[in-house]
């Protein structure tokens, strides 16, 4: 009698692999192949728990939106918040890289640009509350918190891009000094 197979250990294990090919060679390194051949398997294997590279590329980025949640903090405060994207650590780094890989997949599949869309919809919405509570306690310039949001959004990624091609000159003290000197600035308007 065949020894039975424990599949929710063996999915963690497919999904460990899914994300150490991202992480080593971004999304287009993503192949059930490659999957299979960092678990030392056959691509039937893989095929079982995703049935395609559509399944397996979704899966990535689930993988990679479930990581950044983790990386940030209970959201209470707008500075940590921005923070926590940056890449600084890391394990941020390596977070950053595996979403900078995915935007060029996900432009070109209509169903994972809608999934990117929604998920940055996703994350300036998270960001508005506390953008709202940094206007009303005088850190941020009054105006329309969705138009704040947005913008600390656009920051924040255009640091991570930067940080990711020069990480000798964005240092994680460095990204971290930019972000607070683009809040004081901000803070400086609405005097």
């Amino acid at each position: 009698m065949p020894a039975k197979t424990d599949h929710e250990a063996r999915r963690r294990d497919v999904s460990a692999a899914v994300w150490r090919v991202v992480a080593e060679g971004g999304f287009g390194a993503l192949t059930l192949r490659s999957v299979a051949g960092d678990l030392g398997a056959s691509t039937g294997l893989v095929t079982h728990y995703f049935g395609s590279k559509q399944e397996l590329l979704r899966h990535a980025l689930e993988l990679a939106e479930e990581r950044t949640r983790a990386l940030i903090p209970d959201l209470t405060d707008l500075r940590a918040a921005l923070a926590a994207v940056l890449p600084t650590t890391p394990e941020a780094t390596e977070i950053s890289r595996v979403w900078v890989s995915s935007w060029d997949v996900a432009l070109a599949d209509p169903e994972l640009h809608e999934l990117e869309r929604a998920r940055y919809r996703r994350w300036r919405t998270r960001l508005r509350p506390l953008v709202i509570k940094a206007q009303a306690e005088g850190d941020l310039p009054p105006g329309d918190p969705s138009d704040l949001s947005t913008a600390l959004a656009a920051f924040t990624h255009g640091l991570v891009v930067q940080a990711l091609f020069d990480p000798t000159t964005y240092t994680p003290k460095r990204q971290l000094r930019l972000l607070d000197l683009h809040l004081s600035s901000l803070r400086h308007t609405s005097d």
